[in-house]
């Protein structure tokens, strides 16, 4: 028995990486589960789960535009009700300097990772109050917790989500409804790839993660698990939290092992 069975999940960002990790484990665990994503990719999420003999819809469109999050919502309800909305989509922005960035920039990177978010939480949040329960996880960053994890506009925008997350808990105070956020360190997916690839093609692989306790990166799986349990009624108790799931990343300050100063 799964601890989703009967359950219905929303996830956005499904086509690759953390969101399809997501959207393949809420399935394995019983769920029936509405993928999201602009990538063509999201089609073989749902096909993959379909295949193993899961329950899947496919959307295909922006995560960030209120009329794909309605239409996925509503085929959630169709399906018996939403009981979990996972707001993962997101998009990296590059490594632009302050002095390169231009208004465009910030403005794309708000539009996907901020106020998509906050889409979701909106519109799953008016169908599971009635219902007086569901869960929310939104997939914020370690960059939302300090500098030094992802361009100027990513990083602002995961530590909007962070506190998109806190206010949400407490508007919906005496709900039922739970909103906590994961913040994965360095996960290899579609959005990292390239810093992957081009660390094996020089022969540093090994390197990957290695400012971390661990002194490895993660793999999607990992982060999404942890979404699994903050989904779950074994975190019932847990609610506007924002766990780090890095390998101890963001427990220490920048040092030099053996050096104070």
């Amino acid at each position: 028995m799964g601890r989703f069975d009967g359950k219905v999940a929303l996830i956005t960002g499904a086509a690759s990486g953390i969101g399809r990790a997501m959207a393949l484990r809420f399935a394995d665990e019983g769920a029936r589960v509405v993928a999201v994503d602009l990538a063509e990719g999201v089609r073989d999420t749902a096909a993959s789960i379909e295949s193993a003999g899961g329950r899947a819809h496919a959307v295909l469109g922006d995560a960030s535009s209120p009329e794909i999050v309605d239409e996925a919502v509503s085929i959630a309800e169709s399906l018996g009700g939403l009981d979990v909305a996972c707001a993962n989509a997101g998009i990296s922005g590059g490594l632009q300097t302050l002095a390169q960035l231009e208004v465009a920039d910030w403005e794309r990177v708000l539009r996907v990772n901020l106020i998509g978010a906050f889409v979701l939480v909106q519109r799953a949040a008016a169908v599971m109050v009635p219902r007086g329960r569901g869960a929310i996880v939104c997939t914020a960053s370690v960059a939302g917790l300090r500098s030094g994890a992802g361009g100027m506009p990513y990083s602002a925008s995961k530590a909007g989500v962070i506190s998109l997350v806190q206010t949400a808990a407490n508007q919906l105070a005496g709900t039922g409804v739970r909103v906590n956020a994961i913040c994965p360190g360095l996960t290899e997916t579609g959005m990292t790839q390239p810093i992957f690839d081009g660390a094996r093609a020089r022969g540093n692989a090994h390197k990957l993660g290695q400012l971390n306790p661990l002194r490895r990166a993660a793999g999607p799986e990992e982060p999404a698990a942890l979404a699994l349990f903050l989904a779950s009624d074994d975190a019932s108790y847990v609610n506007g939290q924002a766990i780090a799931v890095d390998g101890g990343l963001s427990s220490s300050h920048p040092v030099v092992l053996g050096h104070m100063a």
